[in-house]
């Protein structure tokens, strides 16, 4: 039997929406308490004298108990997806200009990064590659990783996609190095990104800006280079706009741009947003693209980056 759907914007009511927040709130923050209390009850087992009552079971509980909340939160956004009409995509410029590779992408799948949570359902990944060929690729022995300065998409400007306001912003997490072999991955995966998705979304996603596009649409850009955001909360951006720098912090592999549309501001609570870029087709995996530069209204300044041209005199 077909499972029923809801019409774009009419998921819930305003209570139920309310409690679904609510849950979602609560299931990120106790996992978060779980994990915390999994790590702390580890150390005193193995570095303090006195035993814990109950002994390994008392240890790894917390952390089974918060392993499995985050389960349950990704089972309802996938539920929430299957019995809720996708909006109308909405079109957004391109946030890089330039050549760049696409994975990840919503045109191949949803959820593009197998995963509703974080309203990552049509998000897309994007690989600076000036020349073909020429991007440091995977290493199967060695290296077993590389600086963020060996890749091209180390440092390139983000453009905003569109006029918006800024209602995030945060640029304080390292860039870390390339998780771009075998070993690098599996720690990754299983220990680095673990840790991160159990303690806060915000830790996976990196240093990151949140846009206000208006009529409930708002831009992520994740993985930011760390202090290179050249705006605030409450700003007002144009178009073609620099609002800073591409990086490597957060669940990242290499440096490269996360990009996507949600319907709220904080990524716990929303929903993904379809999109399509104005002036080109949104990539497939794989495939090479070549972003337009800024629409007039936004010009380069004397270092190279992108800025808004000056306002007219007005009398």
């Amino acid at each position: 039997m077909p499972v029923p759907t809801t019409p774009p914007g009419t998921a819930s009511s305003a209570p139920a929406r309310r409690r679904r927040d609510l849950v979602n709130r609560l299931l990120s923050e106790v996992s978060a308490a779980g994990f915390l209390l999994f790590c702390t009850l580890l150390v005193w087992d193995l570095f303090l004298p006195v035993r814990l009552p109950g002994g390994w079971t008392t240890v790894v509980v917390p952390g089974f108990v918060s392993v499995g909340l985050v389960a349950y939160r990704g089972h309802r956004a996938a539920v929430e997806y299957r019995t809720t009409e996708p909006p109308e995509p909405v079109e957004v410029g391109v946030p890089v200009t330039g050549r760049w590779v696409a994975h990840n992408s919503p045109v191949d799948k949803t959820p593009s990064h197998g995963t509703h949570e974080y309203a990552q359902t049509y998000a897309i990944d994007i690989v600076a590659e000036p020349v073909a060929g020429r991007n440091p690729g995977f290493s199967w022995l060695w290296p077993l990783v590389r600086r963020s300065s060996a890749y091209p998409a180390y440092g390139v400007p983000l453009l905003a996609t569109a006029d918006a306001t800024v209602v995030r912003a945060r640029d304080g997490q390292r860039d870390h190095l390339s998780r771009s072999s075998p070993l690098m991955v599996i720690y990754l995966l299983v220990v680095e990104g673990l840790a991160r998705s159990l303690i806060s979304p915000w830790l996976v996603i990196g240093n990151h800006v949140v846009l206000d596009l208006g009529d409930g649409n708002y831009a992520l850009y994740a993985h930011v280079m760390r202090g290179s955001l050249t705006v605030k909360e409450g700003d007002k951006v144009t178009a073609g706009q620099t609002i800073g720098r591409c990086g490597n912090s957060g669940n990242s592999t290499e440096p490269h741009v996360h990009f996507q549309l949600m319907d709220r501001p904080d990524p716990i609570l929303a929903r993904g947003v379809p999109f399509r870029w104005r002036g080109m087709e949104l990539p497939a995996n794989g495939r090479a693209f070549t972003a337009p530069e800024p629409e007039p209204g936004a010009a380069p300044d004397a270092d190279g980056d992108i800025a808004p041209a000056p306002a007219s005199d007005t009398l």
